[in-house]
């Protein structure tokens, strides 16, 4: 079958019952859109340039090995002015051809490929490379047009030549999956560099690659990149679980075994499935196309579980791997749309835009029940994506609409004087110092062509395809046909069969002949994410609406008791150590309600042993409201035990703030007069919290804000800090009283500094600047138990627990839960950890203990900022806890 180039835009349009946007209204929000990015690019030049990236809080340059390390996400890092490389043909399209201009010619001068520095192969491919090649494409079309860059002789390319000749090295491997790392300067060199010594890579760290190492050898007419990244390609493909045509999410490097064999369309693996696609549309090899189409109906028929996407097991893909979604399957909708399947694009979408309206943003992860699970959001252009390409492909208002919401949230949230500041929780509102590159690479050319008008175009936007990072590579490129110097694997590629697919671009119009056929698929959506939070109890069986016996009612001496844990299939075995563990097997059990019924008392047991220690309280907020910040500015603060709770405020406390004289607190205030009516601000040590609480309470402070005398913390890097009383009553305390890190409260000091009057506003989560904003249930930011059918057939859980037989609440926090199979390696137990309470002022430091589970081993507690407040919910404990932790890191790694 000879090749057809699919076209990046579907043809065709739908009308819509919503009412149209005007021409007006999309050249406002169209420039409302340039605003933002030029108030986001200025910063970075004014306050970040040569640095690699700009911290929007603090308005300086992130530097790699000059601010504390973030682990594998600064390996985005090289030293190479990160956000300048991938920030290129953006400024083409927003038609900034004179910054254009200005920036290549910085990049020429000022840009050193040749650093000694270890770097993610994945991360420089598709943002360095990607955005040099994206750059010499616009240069290119630039001077051709015969107005700008009449200069230009393929420097970038040359760049683009070079940085490709450095990620060479890490594809010396036996298999053709590059190492993760390598070295700038030396390559894959070894331990002492951190490269050469890993043996496992993500699938889409392999498998995204061939789009810019394709374009590379077809600008220059070297081979070699497009042989090792097909190479990589065909050996994923190879090592594609059979049964299932699904693959995992890591994969070792040497030998091809999967290390993880969990498969969704997120972390890990998205644009796994995003390139196979693509290089059918930029190569026009069939080849891709026929892998992809089978990769897809796999997909549709175990992952997707519309409006949902929900990863399975590789080789057991009925079976569900985790409850739980991340926010970078929020590109699907939009790869679906490519694919013509715009039915699920529309539902998952709907979805995705129901529980952003929910939160203001996605968080890095929610729950089945649409539930926050991980809070954190940097600014991901994902859902921006998918909203861009529904929209081209239905013509639809309604996606204008969703785009609306996006730039009013970046806006009210996110926007901080220096640019715009990553989401550290999107329950509070608080503020990263942390601007990706991607933001300004990706975010505004989707919300750009979204609101934009053919005529407000520099060039045609269908003759190029969009990497994963959005850069632009030119369709021309596949008249440069690999068959010449490119070896392709198809030795096996007989047996496929794609013949039930369409090798066309549908109609939107023949799809959808009825108008409201969209909004139809939405308004179910829509019901559910609503009902969600709160959701409705289920309506059960009269007397079985909770589990029949409660953990802390529990005596292991009542036969009575004894015979209710037989019933939910929950056995007690006597330790020699005196003390008695539960265990319970859900098949065992009388019913499936009984079965549920245990987990939940399994459940009851860990809270149990988790209230050993002192409740954890969420995180507060300092939010600066005055000029020039305007509320553009949250600070995470931790709690006080004792005080006034913002929890129970609608307001919080609102004032100007000021340093009490003695700083430390520790003895009556000299400044009264300056502190009266005022939030003071003292700093950590020498006393108790309360004491310094009851001093300026005394000198008439409405509030107390501590920073840490730890000179460089931050809560960027430590666990959320409780400050506790000081062994006596503290119900004379009724300020309320907040703790900064080092880092967080000199960006306050300095503010005042700089300002003179600063005023901020204490609460437990940040508040809309001079707006009233819906307050949402706390419960329905937290994560809570998911609406999945139980089924004991399809699961067996051993939860156990141990605890002293005299004491019915004194439970040792040892739980264990395992499917009956797991599929990736067992590893040994570890002991649960649980926060350890400091003495130091008699404050609690609650600790992110690390979750780390697989086949026997244990239930550990998220780390603060990761997770939410409320209990485990039951499909919590059914699926792999290991896959929690490893999946964040991953995110991380994959595309921070």
């Amino acid at each position: 079958m000879p090749p057809v180039l699919l076209l990046l835009m579907l043809s065709g349009a739908i009308a819509s019952l919503g009412q149209a946007m005007s021409r007006e209204e999309k050249r406002r929000l169209r420039s409302q859109v340039v605003e933002m990015f030029d108030h986001a690019y200025q910063n970075y030049m004014d306050h970040a340039y040569p640095a690699d990236e700009l911290m929007p809080l603090t308005c300086r340059g992130r530097v790699r090995g000059l601010e504390p390390s973030r682990g594998d996400v600064d390996d985005a890092l090289g030293k190479f002015s990160l956000t300048l490389i991938d920030t290129l043909d953006t400024l083409v399209l927003l038609n900034k051809t004179t910054e254009f201009e200005d920036a290549v010619r910085r990049v020429l001068s000022d840009v050193r490929l040749d650093n000694d520095i270890v770097v993610s192969v994945f991360e420089t491919n598709i943002r360095v490379l990607g955005g040099l090649l994206g750059g010499h494409s616009m240069a290119v079309m630039l001077k051709d047009a015969g107005q700008h860059m009449q200069w230009y002789q393929d420097e970038l390319l040359h760049m683009a030549k070079d940085i490709g000749l450095r990620l060479l090295p890490a594809f010396n491997t036996s298999s053709g999956l590059p190492y993760p790392r390598v070295n700038l300067k030396y390559g894959v060199r070894g331990p002492e560099t951190r490269t050469g010594t890993e043996t496992e890579t993500c699938t889409a760290c392999a498998g995204t690659m061939i789009l810019e190492f394709a374009a590379l050898s077809r600008f220059t007419g070297d081979p070699v990149f497009e042989a090792h990244a097909r190479r990589a390609m065909d050996f994923l493909w190879e090592k594609r679980q059979r049964n299932s045509n699904l693959v995992g999410t890591t994969i070792n490097i040497h030998n091809g075994e999967w290390v993880r064999r969990d498969s969704g369309v997120g972390a890990g693996i998205d644009s796994y499935y995003e390139y196979l696609l693509k290089a059918y549309i930029l190569l026009g090899d069939d080849l891709f196309l026929q892998r992809f189409n089978i990769h897809y109906e796999s997909i549709m028929k175990y992952i997707s579980q519309p409006p949902l996407l929900l990863d399975v097991h590789i080789h057991k893909p009925l079976l569900p791997a985790r409850t739980w979604m991340d926010s970078l399957l929020a590109f699907f909708p939009g790869l679906q749309v490519l694919k013509g399947d715009i039915r699920p694009a529309i539902e998952t979408h709907e979805m995705l835009y129901q529980v952003t309206k929910k939160h203001n943003f996605l968080p890095e992860a929610f729950t089945t029940d649409f539930r926050v699970h991980w809070a954190q959001h940097p600014l991901r252009p994902e859902f921006a994506e998918s909203t861009y390409f529904l929209y081209k492909a239905t013509e639809d208002p309604y996606y204008l609409e969703a785009g609306r919401t996006i730039l009013e949230n970046l806006n009210r949230f996110a926007r901080v004087p220096c640019g715009f500041a990553a989401m550290k929780d999107v329950r509070t509102g608080s503020h990263e110092d942390r601007m990706d590159s991607f933001f300004l690479a990706e975010m505004f050319k989707y919300l750009f062509l979204l609101f934009a008008e053919s005529e407000d175009l520099p060039f045609d936007v269908e003759d190029y395809v969009f990497t994963t990072e959005a850069h632009l590579l030119p369709l021309s490129l596949s008249a440069s046909s690999y068959s010449s110097f490119v070896p392709s694997n198809r030795t096996s590629e007989e047996e496929l069969d794609d013949s039930n697919y369409d090798w066309t671009c549908p109609d939107t119009r023949l799809l959808f002949p009825d108008p409201s056929y969209p909004r139809n698929l939405r308004e179910p959506i829509r019901s559910a994410v609503d009902k969600s939070c709160p959701r409705p109890s289920p309506n059960r069986e009269p007397g079985i609406g909770r589990p029949p016996l409660r953990a802390q009612d529990f005596m292991a001496n009542n036969p009575e008791h004894l015979e209710l844990l037989r019933r939910m299939g929950v056995s007690l075995i006597h330790l020699k150590d005196g003390r008695v563990q539960l265990v319970q097997h859900a098949t065992q059990a009388v019913s499936a309600v009984a079965a549920e019924d245990g987990v939940r008392f399994m459940q009851e047991m860990m809270e149990l042993s988790s209230q050993q220690q002192k409740e954890q309280l969420p995180p507060r907020a300092v939010q600066i409201v005055s000029h020039p910040f305007f509320g553009r500015v949250v600070l995470t603060a931790g709690p006080a035990q004792f005080g006034t709770d913002l929890s129970k405020s609608s307001t919080g406390v609102r004032g100007f703030v000021t340093v009490a004289e003695p700083y430390s607190g520790c003895t009556a205030i000299t400044n009264p007069k300056d502190v009266q009516g005022h939030i003071a601000l003292l700093q950590r040590g020498q006393c108790m919290f309360a004491e310094k609480a009851r001093h300026i309470q005394m000198a008439g402070a409405i509030g107390g804000i501590v920073i840490d005398d730890n000179e460089g913390s931050s809560s960027d890097t430590a666990p959320l800090f409780q400050m506790a009383g000081d062994g006596r009553s503290t119900e004379d305390i009724t300020l309320p009283l907040l703790f900064l890190f080092h880092k967080e409260g000199n960006i306050l000091l300095e503010a005042l500094k700089e300002h003179k009057e600063v005023e901020v506003l204490l609460s437990d989560k940040a508040k809309d600047r001079g707006v009233n904003v819906q307050e949402v249930e706390e419960d329905c930011l937290t994560e809570a138990t998911t609406p999945v059918p139980f089924d004991p057939a399809a699961y067996e859980q051993t939860s156990t627990v141990q605890f002293d037989r005299t004491v019915s609440h004194d439970v040792t926090p040892s739980t264990e839960t395992s499917p009956v199979e797991d599929s990736g390696p067992s590893e040994p137990d570890a002991d649960t950890t649980l926060p350890e309470e400091e003495e130091d002022e008699e404050a609690e430091q609650v600790e992110g203990v690390e979750e780390k589970t697989d086949t026997n081993s244990d239930v550990r507690e998220e780390p603060e900022g990761n997770t939410d407040s409320s209990n485990p919910s039951v499909d919590e404990l059914l699926a792999d806890w290991r896959e929690d932790l490893e999946a964040f890191q991953q995110m991380e790694m994959d595309e921070l």
